[in-house]
């Protein structure tokens, strides 16, 4: 993002955002509610043009894109997908390889290899209006992988998640971290909107702390994660301590 800011119906929603996400980086957006996270994801994957600025995807103005080509390098995982129609968790992942035409065969692997990577190889021939929300955030989860499984020709390869474990147990939250830093040390450039400051900091190697559609601070999560900021964005006293497993900081309220 190069200078953007979003004006909608007189209200100003961003403000002068500047930042880059690189391959093998993961950026985590924070902020309370209200703050323009969502916003800032939907101007950041091009559904939403901004007012002013600019955002660039692999050397390109994103609104230059052909929907199809982008998708074969960005996935988008929102807060809640709506799917009220009886498919197999199979079939809801298999959306996921529609930007591609990489034959079923190949298809068929990689569903199985998205959904091992979010424990959920168990329920590919479950109904998926049966399942539980954590589990129905799961299979999405492994619908956006899937996207993006394999390389595009070279291209820098990006997945966006939004609150991508909200609906999920303390053991799949986890999983899903350490499957954020394990795509990042494979070069996927994650960006994650997060409420829990000290799950951000568990794989975050940059934040970016916003409030009222402008950033605070952007850096690192020893730069971000301050009492004064935590104070400041969120109205609460905190203590930053270093984290005893992992020497990041941990936020205690």
């Amino acid at each position: 993002m190069r200078g953007v800011s979003l004006r909608l119906r007189n209200v100003q929603l961003l403000e002068g955002l500047d930042f880059t996400v690189a391959p093998g980086e993961v950026l985590a957006i924070l902020g309370p509610n209200g703050a323009g996270k969502s916003t800032l994801l939907r101007v950041l994957t091009g559904e939403w043009p901004a007012t002013t600025g600019e955002v660039i995807f692999n050397a390109r103005p994103i609104a230059q894109w052909k929907a199809e080509d982008r998708a074969r390098s960005l996935a988008v995982l929102p807060q809640g997908t709506n799917l009220d129609f009886p498919f197999t968790v199979a079939e809801v992942v298999m959306l996921g390889r529609t930007p591609h035409r990489s034959g079923q065969v190949r298809d068929l692997a990689i569903v199985a290899e998205a959904l091992a990577a979010v424990d959920a190889s168990h329920l590919r021939e479950r109904v998926y209006t049966q399942l539980s929300g954590g589990e129905k955030q799961r299979v999405q989860l492994a619908r956006v992988l899937a996207q993006i499984w394999e390389d595009n020709g070279g291209q820098p390869r990006f997945l966006i998640l939004d609150e991508p474990t909200a609906s999920f147990d303390l053991a799949h939250q986890q999983l899903t971290l350490d499957l954020v830093r394990t795509l990042a040390g494979q070069g996927f450039g994650v960006v994650m909107v997060l409420h829990d400051l000290n799950m951000a900091a568990r794989c975050a190697t940059r934040m970016l702390l916003l409030s009222c559609g402008r950033a605070m601070e952007y850096g690192p999560p020893l730069q971000v994660l301050t009492p004064d900021n935590i104070r400041k964005v969120f109205g609460v006293a905190a203590v930053v301590q270093s984290n005893p497993l992992t020497g990041n900081p941990l936020v205690i309220t």
